[in-house]
């Protein structure tokens, strides 16, 4: 069994979101970088599949240097190695490309993404790659297993949860449910050190999108607080003022 799994470097939650050269690019001055949240699952469960039916879990990443501590941190959670295209991630097309041509050739059996980064929601790549590399995809999955060249997934739908059986080799993105994320130990971030973590340059694709502007959402208004025993006075607001009744 052999798994790819594509990870992404994002702002940690607690970032105070600000933007440089005219509001048209995200300012990364004093920021904590950690793995996107989903891509962690992504990566968990891949760890835990190979775990039980022996194989390898190869972690990728589009980012220049100074995404290689979040890398590091994918090999000391258990990935075998590492693979980081040496591009600055200019928009999801540009990201699959990269990805799809490296993996296009290495025979993966299975290639998780997670659901989206919780930077630019977008949501895309799991679809993306597997239109690139000619596979079937599946997206939001909450549960998979795999056996006999087959994965049984499950994955919400609206209304209710559906069930599905996809042959080998497949894409699919992570959703919560799926697992819970693994922390690093002490053995694993000492194994992470010598694990292998290639660079391959990047092909010359090309973005297809352009950030215009960057902002921030308004800021919060003043709040009023209501007695429980004033019940009308909530109503008078919600009709008068808020104007959502």
């Amino acid at each position: 069994m052999k798994v790819l799994v594509c990870i992404s470097q994002v702002p940690d939650t607690t970032t105070k979101v600000g933007f440089t050269d005219n509001n048209t690019k995200f300012n990364t001055q004093g920021v904590q970088f950690i793995i996107n949240p989903y891509d962690e699952l992504a990566l968990t469960r891949a760890l835990e599949i190979t775990e039980k039916q022996g194989g390898t879990v190869t972690v990728i990443n589009v980012g220049l240097a100074e995404t290689e501590p979040s890398i590091r941190k994918a090999l000391a959670i258990g990935a075998n190695d590492a693979v980081r295209i040496n591009a600055e991630p200019m928009d999801a097309f540009f990201v699959a490309e990269q990805i799809s041509n490296y993996a296009k050739n290495e025979n993966f059996d299975l290639i998780l993404t997670g659901r989206e980064s919780i930077d630019y929601n977008g949501g895309m790549m799991a679809g993306l790659l597997g239109e690139m590399l000619q596979l079937p995809s599946v997206n939001v999955i909450t549960a998979i297993e795999v056996e006999n060249g087959m994965a049984k997934l499950e994955r919400d739908i609206d209304g209710g949860r559906e069930r599905l059986e996809v042959k080998l080799p497949m894409v699919g993105s992570a959703q919560k449910e799926l697992t819970e994320p693994r922390i690093p130990n002490m053995r694993g971030i000492m194994a992470a050190r010598t694990k292998p973590l290639t660079v391959v340059e990047p092909i010359g694709a090309q973005a297809n999108t352009q950030t215009t502007s960057f902002e921030n959402p308004p800021a919060k208004g003043a709040c009023k607080l209501i007695d429980p025993a004033n019940a009308a006075d909530l109503i008078g607001l919600l009709h008068n003022e808020a104007k959502v009744i």
